[in-house]
């Protein structure tokens, strides 16, 4: 797979230490042709699977496919589009496939997809998997957990500090194959990236076992495959209970 100068990649996924099978799923594409990766720019997702292990696996799978497909073949331009659109198609084809598979009742998925065009960043998410932005010293979660939790902390019921560690902080309330509407988060505008940026795409089988602190420490001292691999190590050593799927991207240009 051919990255382009600009940002320095890497992408890893381990079962974790309890579970037999992976339901997590991630993708990174960029365009061949030079202009069209000038008009689209990269695409970076993360998909973590419910549903049972067949469920789980084909509602990631098919999420994945899904937002990448409609994000290459579309002729449109409009990065945030493409991603809401392939959200919103992806939803439909997991409720479709739920639909002609009764065995899977329940199937769906997180997913958190994010394009880079010129140093300008837009995102779509739903569900808990996450995107973390560390600039400098600081960590940032740029995506919102929809989840029972979440809607607590946005209440003002419990602190942000007091959900990273609430028992029930896994129990979602959006999620693509869940109910009839799917409403992705996206921002207002796009988030304007400089040189040393470092995202951070992840499921929640890394982010529930390490601090933000923790993350930025070590993807701040690292290079990205380095830093995947320490960030999964970390995660296993302390139980690793469920699958682990992350993306790290360091802006490594002001041109992109």
């Amino acid at each position: 797979m051919r990255i382009r100068p600009g940002v320095e990649l890497a992408s890893l996924s381990d079962i974790g230490c309890q579970r037999e099978n992976n339901e997590d799923q991630y993708a990174y594409w960029e365009p061949a042709n030079d202009e069209e990766f000038a008009r689209k720019g990269r695409l970076a997702i993360v998909a973590d699977g419910m549903g049972g292990h067949e469920g789980g696996q084909e509602a990631s799978r098919i999420a994945v496919e899904t937002i990448r497909e409609t994000f290459a073949d579309n002729p449109d331009d409009d990065a945030q589009s493409l991603l809401t659109v392939g959200f919103k198609i992806a939803h439909e084809r997991i409720l479709e496939y739920a639909s002609a598979h009764p065995e899977l009742h329940g199937m769906g998925t997180t997913a958190t997809a994010i394009a880079l065009k010129g140093n300008e960043l837009y995102y779509a998410h739903v569900g808990d998997s996450r995107l973390y932005l560390v600039r400098g010293a600081n960590i940032s979660r740029v995506t919102h957990d929809h989840s029972y939790v979440g809607r607590l902390v946005q209440n003002g019921v419990i602190s942000a500090a007091e959900a990273e560690i609430h028992p029930q902080r896994h129990i979602l309330t959006a999620a693509l194959g869940a109910g009839a509407e799917l409403l992705p988060e996206t921002p207002e505008h796009a988030i304007e990236l400089q040189k040393d940026d470092v995202l951070v795409l992840c499921t929640d089988g890394l982010w529930s076992l390490l601090s933000e602190n923790e993350i930025r420490d070590v993807v701040s001292g690292s290079e990205p495959t380095e830093a995947c691999r320490a960030l999964i190590q970390m995660t296993k050593d302390r139980g690793g209970p469920d699958n682990i799927t992350l993306q790290v991207l360091r802006i490594s240009s002001d041109e992109m």
